[in-house]
């Protein structure tokens, strides 16, 4: 039976602050619709600091941007876009249109079809996530959506030279320097100044994610994204110092995000809370990571590794990353995930900015339901049909009429008659069953 060695902050409490910004993002995205570009600004102000009279960036400030990083860096950042765009080139490749003549006469198909315009989301306030501009502006790109934007928040009170330039390398048509929800619901809603999308996608904090949510439906959305988890799944053939470094590096995404040990080896888990311990008096990042560990940490012993199996699809967390014997074995029995990390050779860091599958993945349970974002959420599967013959629509119109009327439908049953009268049997009454 699976033991807890540390629980994280009573459920009350989170719904509490998730209420709070509910509340919060409704009364900004209601502003946004009623006063357009007036109350984007006036929140860009208010919660970055930021004051344009127009937010998308020239062309002359992209080169800027571009002008202040290091040959390394460029270099860098068009190795990671590299290995984003392979691996999603080789994800399109494997969706086809198909048509098939499914009985005598009759044609069925489908098409995959990009989106028109998709709104990309690159968080920057606390730190310049340049990687977020790859995973979506590129999988999108690959797509063949034909008009993407991007939004990003200032960083330290001007624009982050990284996050533009991968905004810019990756494809990006238009950039505007904009964060938090007034850019999420600009994008969305439309403004005078800037264009509605038809899909939004990208990470981003509380607010960001929460806004997404209220957007669905006006909109198009990749998932829910919520705070950044992390699940590491251990048995004792790593140490305590691994598992520690792997659960802080993502608890310092931010100070409510989760991160899990799930193992079968008691002493292995005590090892990692001792090492936490003390990487935390030495991590530039502990005052965010130490609060994040504090409230949303967990250390959950189990006694086999069938329970950690089952222990680990209830969490169903963004990141898993597994280091035991058979690492193997999750990939083939878990079932609730955003990504799977196998083995100690590699870790969710290499997922979140270079190895090539996207980083923006499904939080707070959506794992059950969803995968993350790819070129498939790009596109619509849309279906079409074609009747070839006079039998053929005789023969599928005499099914459908009585189908039609099993139900009450007259008028359903009426077009499928008017076709078996003018194709086959011309003696099929007005809105009766055929025969």
């Amino acid at each position: 039976m699976a033991r807890w060695l540390k629980t994280s902050m009573a459920q009350s409490d989170k719904d509490d602050a998730d209420l709070k910004v509910r509340t919060t993002v409704e009364t900004l995205l209601a502003d946004i619709k009623a006063r357009g570009d007036m109350a984007v600004r006036e929140m860009s102000i208010r919660f970055d600091g930021w004051d344009r009279t127009d937010y998308r960036l020239t062309d002359a400030e992209i080169r800027d941007c571009m002008s202040q990083l290091s040959a390394r860096n460029l270099e860098d950042i068009r190795f990671a876009q590299a290995q984003v765009r392979n691996f999603a080139e080789h994800q399109k490749a494997s969706m086809h249109d198909i048509e098939v003549e499914t009985l005598p006469g009759i044609v069925l198909g489908h098409k995959n079809l990009p989106v028109n315009s998709v709104g990309c989301y690159v968080p920057g306030g606390k730190y310049p996530l340049l990687a977020s501009a790859h995973m979506s502006v590129i999988t999108a790109k690959v797509a063949g959506v034909p008009r993407i934007i991007t939004c990003a928040p200032p960083y330290q009170g001007k624009l982050a030279p990284a996050i533009v330039a991968a905004q810019h390398l990756a494809g990006a048509d238009v950039i505007y320097c904009l964060g938090g929800v007034q850019a999420v619901g600009a994008m969305a809603l439309g403004t005078a100044s800037i264009t509605g999308v038809d899909m939004l996608v990208g990470p981003g904090n509380a607010y960001v994610a929460e806004a997404k949510r209220q957007l669905y439906g006006k909109v198009g959305i990749d998932l829910f994204a919520g705070p950044t988890e992390t699940l590491v799944i251990a048995d004792d053939s790593v140490d305590g110092e691994l598992c520690a470094t792997d659960l802080l590096g993502q608890a310092e995404h931010g100070p409510n995000s989760p991160a899990i040990l799930l193992t079968n080896s008691e002493k292995l888990a005590r090892d990692t809370m001792a090492e936490i311990e003390r990487l935390l008096t030495i991590l530039p990042t502990a005052a965010i990571a130490a609060q994040a560990w504090r409230d949303y940490g967990e250390v959950i012993v189990c006694d086999s590794i069938d329970e950690m199996v089952v222990e680990a699809d209830r969490i169903a967390s963004e990141h898993v990353q597994v280091m035991t014997r058979d690492p193997d074995l999750f990939l083939a029995r878990m079932t609730n995930y955003g990504a799977l990390f196998l083995g100690p050779r590699t870790n969710v860091s290499y997922g979140d900015k270079v190895i090539g599958t996207n980083h923006t993945l499904p939080t707070r349970g959506a794992a059950r339901y969803t995968g993350g974002l790819w070129v498939g959420k790009f596109m619509k599967t849309v279906t079409y049909q074609r009747v070839l013959t006079d039998e053929a629509s005789t023969m599928i119109g005499e099914y459908c009429s009585r189908l039609c009327m099993l139900e009450g439908f007259a008028g359903h049953a009426e077009q499928a008659n008017i076709r078996v009268r003018r194709y086959g049997r011309k003696n099929v009454p007005y809105a009766t069953a055929a025969e």
